[in-house]
């Protein structure tokens, strides 16, 4: 199968802009599948500049409710109305960060593509989503401030609304927008399910903070790393992890962990 990064927080290829957001288009014997899409129309721009067939693609996947990772599905639907949209219906709520609004424009969920799940689904013999991450192992102190708004009341949000993709073929491929659940969680649950480690894993791992970390931030992110770079897995992350943390773990990860840029291209 074959990646490419449509829009991510660092430049890459020249020809493409870069915002804060992620969307990753992906080609399976199968299927042509656009995992989360960006916080703008110019995920399109860069889709376009790549050569991307946007027309074809069929499948959409919105990892969770937040803007950086939906705001180009409007823009999206006016290119192609046939997609299949999948998304948590949980994604849908009011969701905060102070009080600044993150969450999805809710005419999302009206789109007739969109189909609001409860939970795990398999789509098909190549592709499912899951969620029930229930682990807190090292859960990303960055989610602290982020929160769920009901009736004026704000309570800390646990992401039951984040979905994880698996693209099944001769290698499997584990995808998730942020890991707002924490990615040693999230491989807690894949290996719950399958019985096996997926081959690679394309994600954010929410660690970017605006000030400097603390001894022991600094020591969690050090920590998931080792963890990490025990298992016979190879990581592509970028986005919501932060440079800071990459510097960090990428001495102890070596070769396992691969910094992901926009335009770049990814083959499994």
């Amino acid at each position: 199968m074959k990646a490419t990064v449509l829009m991510e927080d660092t430049c890459g290829e020249p020809q493409c802009v870069y915002e804060h957001g992620l969307s990753i288009y992906i080609e399976t014997r199968k299927h042509k599948v656009l995992m989360d899409t960006g916080a703008s129309g110019r995920t399109w721009d860069n889709a376009r500049k790549l050569d991307i067939p946007l027309s074809e693609v069929d499948t959409v996947i919105l990892s969770h409710g937040h803007y950086d990772h939906s705001g180009g599905i409007l823009d999206f639907y006016k290119i192609n109305e046939r997609a299949a949209v999948y998304m948590q219906r949980t994604a849908l709520l009011d969701y905060y960060h102070g009080e600044r609004y993150i969450g999805i424009d809710k005419e999302i969920g009206m789109l007739p593509t969109v189909t609001l799940l409860d939970g795990d689904l398999e789509i098909d013999s190549e592709l499912s989503v899951f969620t029930g991450i229930r682990g807190r192992k090292y859960w990303p102190q960055s989610n602290i401030g982020l929160m769920i708004r009901d009736g004026g009341k704000d309570t800390q949000d646990e992401f039951r609304h984040e979905q994880c993709l698996v693209v099944h073929g001769d290698k499997n491929l584990l995808v998730s927008g942020c890991a707002h659940n924490g990615i040693l969680n999230i491989l807690d649950r894949y290996r719950e399910i399958y019985g096996r480690n997926p081959d690679a894993v394309l994600s954010g791992f929410h660690m970017m903070k605006k000030t400097d970390y603390t001894a022991p931030e600094k020591e969690v992110i050090c920590q998931t790393a080792e963890t990490l770079a025990q298992e016979d897995i190879l990581f592509y992350t970028g986005h919501c992890t932060g440079q800071e943390a990459v510097n960090l773990m990428k001495p102890i990860m070596k070769d396992k962990l691969v910094q992901i840029h926009c335009g770049m291209e990814i083959r499994i």
